[in-house]
């Protein structure tokens, strides 16, 4: 089994910044890409930013300029930092992972979600 711990969220005034983490443990061979989602009420889930194993990004055009995605391969961990946010950005924010388990099978896992809130 593989978990996913993320950490970070809160509030934060308009032009704030907030530095998001997202740990992975437990039956991991390896991971692919990683990637940071959100989801605000009565919206869909939309994808924010992802990573390739080899340090490629892609990002939604609404956080261009502004969010940077990264990762530590040997922490099995995921960050988003977060500047000059905006009341939109409020959204619970969802880390997902693509791992191959210690079976050797390929496996996508969500986090549990953390919530962040832009506001005055």
């Amino acid at each position: 089994q593989v978990q996913l711990v993320e950490s970070g969220g809160g509030l934060v005034q308009p032009g704030g910044s907030l530095r998001l983490s997202c740990v992975a443990s437990g039956s991991i061979f390896s991971i692919n890409a990683m990637g940071w989602y959100r989801q605000a009420p009565g919206k869909e889930r939309e994808l924010v930013a992802d990573i390739s194993s080899g340090g490629s990004t892609n990002y939604a055009d609404s956080v261009k300029g502004r969010f940077t995605i990264s990762r530590d391969n040997a922490k099995n961990t995921l960050y988003l930092q977060m500047n000059s946010l905006k009341p939109e950005d409020t959204a619970v924010y969802y880390c997902n992972v693509e791992v191959i388990t210690t079976a050797r099978v390929w496996k996508d896992y969500w986090g549990q979600g953390t919530q962040v809130t832009v506001s005055s």
